[in-house]
């Protein structure tokens, strides 16, 4: 029997507070959200089974829905391996949200057809306390509305070299952003984006520019001209990794 017929495929549902890791993936010089589920598979089932993600987070970026999947040859209900999954995980800030079986040909990486990303900028002069490290402080008041009216700038088929970084692997740096919208709630200025795929680091320099543009010290003239660079050298800030929460991944039907 083959190893496809002889295994099940699990798509996972992955929340995770990103400060203690080195991002998602495996790294050989950090602890990874990748391998420590990888790890509490192993114990559940004996299996040293390969987490794939749809993407792949820097570290202390965290994740409220990010989808994954491997492969089990044990029989095991998806409910029985949820639990315990989050029983061997314990006491990382990882949860198994939701397990379900999957067609052999599901891909939580190459089966995505779109990803969500939100950003959170707290703008209050007074430190952070409950969620330092889980959003970016701007201490000086920015212009919400001057963000998102910039922030359309980049919508749409652009050469993002500018906003990508310089470790980024992708083979291109053509990327069609559906959406970056900016809304205001009190003192929480969220920045929401939405493409098929991002560079590496492309959040977080629009978000770092976004913020340029909403302290008044950039227009979006500014921010076009940056666009139009198509050089990394003109980028005016990344914002820190603090605030970028992976959202969801989108899929066919």
């Amino acid at each position: 029997m083959s190893e496809a017929a002889a295994t099940t495929r699990f798509r996972l549902t992955v929340e995770f507070d990103g400060r203690p890791f080195m991002g998602w993936q495996r790294q050989a010089h950090g602890p990874s959200v990748q391998q420590a589920i990888e790890e509490a598979a192993f114990a559940v089932t004996g299996e040293r089974a390969v987490l794939h993600a749809a993407g792949r987070t820097d570290a202390g970026v965290h994740g409220l829905a990010m989808a994954a999947h491997l492969d089990i040859a044990r029989d095991i209900a998806p409910f029985r391996l949820m639990e315990a999954l989050n029983a061997k995980l314990r006491p990382a800030p990882i949860a198994i949200l939701g397990c379900e079986v999957v067609p052999g040909d599901w891909h939580a990486r190459f089966s995505c057809i779109g990803r969500r990303y939100r950003y959170v900028i707290v703008n209050r002069r007074a430190p952070l306390t409950f969620e330092t490290g889980l959003a970016w402080r701007i201490a000086q008041p920015i212009d919400h509305e001057a963000m998102h009216e910039a922030a359309q700038h980049l919508v749409g088929l652009h050469d993002f070299t500018t906003f990508r970084s310089v470790h980024c692997q992708a083979q291109s740096p053509l990327k069609s952003l559906d959406r970056l919208d900016v809304s205001r709630k009190d003192d929480r200025v969220i920045v929401v984006a939405a493409a098929r795929s991002f560079l590496h680091h492309q959040v977080r320099s629009m978000v770092g520019c976004l913020a340029l543009v909403g302290q008044g010290r950039w227009t979006g003239a500014d921010l076009k001209a940056a666009l139009k660079a198509r050089d990394r050298n003109e980028l005016g800030l990344n914002a820190p990794s603090d605030g970028l929460y992976f959202v969801r991944a989108v899929y066919p039907g």
